[in-house]
């Protein structure tokens, strides 16, 4: 599958896309408690049943966690492009920056 987020991660590699298109509820919780521990910093509170997603461009469905409030993932919806890196304004963006401090990565 060559499905990716808007930030660049590989969905076919995400296991809240996974648990979702594989009903895999062991999956669910496994990654709500590993997502507790790494994000808690955060103010993290995933429950195995939150721990499910359909991707970052189907509007319809279910979306894991964060989703909702991702500003990367919302810019790219109002600007039209497929990842945050194919935005003209990507070299000077805060909210890229922002976001690349928070998660530990670059999308670049």
């Amino acid at each position: 599958m060559n499905m990716e987020s808007v930030c660049k991660l590989d969905c076919a590699e995400c296991p809240a896309y996974l648990a979702k298109i594989n009903d895999d509820d062991e999956l669910r919780k496994k990654t709500a408690k590993e997502w507790n521990k790494r994000y808690e910093r955060f103010g993290a509170s995933f429950t195995p049943e939150s721990i499910n997603c359909v991707g970052c461009y189907n509007s319809d469905g279910v979306h894991s966690g964060y989703c909702s409030a991702c500003q990367i993932r919302k810019c790219a919806i109002e600007k039209n492009v497929k990842t945050c890196s194919a935005c003209t304004e990507f070299a000077n963006c805060g909210t890229r920056k922002e976001f690349e401090k928070i998660a530990g990565r670059s999308i670049g």
